[in-house]
């Protein structure tokens, strides 16, 4: 086995970053090095400095690290950031300027045309916009916001198998998404809270780029139109979204046509056996009453997307329920997947494209 590639996390001791720093504990390819976060917690080990919430111990390979200030250099090609988007930007910038490979699960960057905004299974080529961004051998990488990434997921396959029009979801997502403190117990206990400020913009804009396609002027969105609604529900972990889609023009599917074409879909990260994807992009459940966070938010290690309740819909066509867990998949889970993308195609200063197949 060569050496793991050395990593940090920016933004360590919030929830996606103790996620981050869970998730690689016996990562194969990466190994943390770093951590950083506010001034508050910059000189104290990394077990002091967070407030662990995971469920699983605290690994003791990161537990004595030094916690850096958010800014200063870290002795790494790859950073994982879980930075607030109101700090992240000028951050990721420094650290792509000294040759560093950002994956950022911010929103600072993600609508700038020459940053590509990947979920590997859906988009994995739009990484060659790494080569337009003009930051020398780093560059910046974002991970989509974790209600789109769970949507988009699973229109991929009726995108391509049927064609895609429009599309309408309404979220019920995890308070593990406000982060920490996140949402007090005396709002979220018995309630549904019906905002969750940006997020309803967030999945209309990055669909489209998301599913759109690379050219040689860039990402060439695809038309589609979005409508979506988010809710803050008083569940730990997974974010729900009931969503109702109308298909390409003259495409008139019957229903083993679309659950077929959602349950054998793979994408690029399960043909190059990437160590973080899931066997099965997604799930297709036949359950009535199904899915559900508690039951199927860890299927495939949390990465997998599950989908049910596949039916007729009156208005736009079809209609169906899916599942996605908000910290893997839809946060630490997916940047560390598109980290293993940009090794294996070879985006990472000083790691050369072979070496997971040398690994």
């Amino acid at each position: 086995m060569r050496e793991r590639i050395p990593v940090g996390v920016l933004g360590a001791t919030g929830t996606v970053g103790q996620r981050f720093v869970s998730l690689l504990e016996d990562h194969p390819w990466f190994r943390v090095v770093a951590v950083a976060a506010s001034s508050r917690s910059a000189g104290k080990p990394y077990w002091e400095a967070s407030r662990w919430l995971q469920s699983r111990p605290l690994p003791s390979s990161v537990a004595d690290l030094v916690v850096k200030e958010v800014g200063e250099p870290i002795e790494a090609p790859l950073v994982f950031s879980a930075l607030s988007a109101d700090v992240a930007g000028p951050v990721e910038e420094e650290m792509a300027r000294d040759g560093r490979l950002v994956i950022s699960n911010a929103g600072s960057h993600r609508m700038a045309p020459d940053v590509p905004l990947v979920i590997p299974e859906v988009n994995g080529d739009h990484l060659a916009l790494l080569e337009r961004q003009g930051w020398g051998k780093g560059g910046i990488v974002t991970n989509p916001n974790c209600s789109t990434i769970g949507i988009a997921l699973a229109l991929k396959p009726l995108l391509d198998a049927f064609g895609l029009r429009s599309f309408h979801a309404v979220t019920l997502q995890a308070v593990s998404g406000a982060g920490i403190p996140g949402v007090s117990s005396l709002e979220i206990l018995d309630n549904v809270i019906p905002f969750i400020g940006g997020e309803e913009e967030k999945i209309e804009r990055e669909a489209g780029k998301i599913l759109g396609r690379l050219g040689s002027g860039g990402i060439q969105r695809a038309e589609l139109r979005v409508s979506a609604q988010c809710n803050r529900v008083p569940v730990l972990d997974g974010h729900l979204a009931s969503v109702s889609v109308e298909l390409g023009e003259g495409s008139a599917p019957e229903r083993d046509e679309i659950a077929r074409a959602l349950s054998e879909f793979r994408g690029v990260a399960q043909g190059l056996g990437l160590p973080s994807a899931p066997r099965h992009p997604i799930h297709v459940l036949t359950g009535e009453a199904d899915p559900q966070p508690r039951r199927h938010r860890d299927l495939d290690g949390g990465m997998a997307v599950s989908v049910g309740r596949l039916r007729r819909c009156p208005i736009l066509g079809w209609r169906f329920v899916l599942l996605s867990h908000n910290t893997v998949r839809g946060a630490a889970g997916g940047a560390i997947l598109c980290g293993e993308l940009a090794v294996a195609r070879g985006h990472v200063a000083g790691v050369d494209a072979s070496w997971p197949s040398a690994s």
